[in-house]
């Protein structure tokens, strides 16, 4: 199967899944650029936020914003945080080596998974 298409793929799962759980670009995307595409972490982690800047946020927001469902005030202040950590959290994942964040990235999501699976 061409790269491209598995990329396409990937996109519309991710696309799906962000619009269901709100779930961003590096809980899906990423590990599935990795393991399906043949990404390194660095490029996958890049692709990802490059890909995630409009369709997610203006399409999948849109949805809920006509359900009443936006905390507008939360959302900003999430936006601040999110556009300085975005830019410190490119600068350090460039800056260290792949396998470095692979490792960071994976301990993440069985935290993560863990705490969703097990806890109330």
């Amino acid at each position: 199967m061409p790269v491209l298409l598995i990329v396409a793929l990937i996109g519309l799962i991710a696309g799906v899944l962000a619009g269901l759980f709100g779930i961003g670009g590096g809980v899906v995307i990423v590990p599935a650029l990795i393991l399906l595409a043949g990404f390194g972490v660095t490029k996958a982690a890049g692709t990802s936020l490059a890909a995630l800047l409009l369709p997610v946020g203006a399409l999948g927001a849109w949805q809920y914003w006509q359900a009443g469902l936006i905390d507008l005030r939360a959302a900003l202040v999430l936006a601040v945080g999110i556009l300085l950590g975005a830019y410190l959290g490119a600068r350090l994942g460039i800056s260290l080596p792949a396998a470095t964040v692979q490792r960071g990235f994976g301990v993440l999501l069985v935290v993560v998974g863990l705490r969703f699976a097990l806890l109330p």
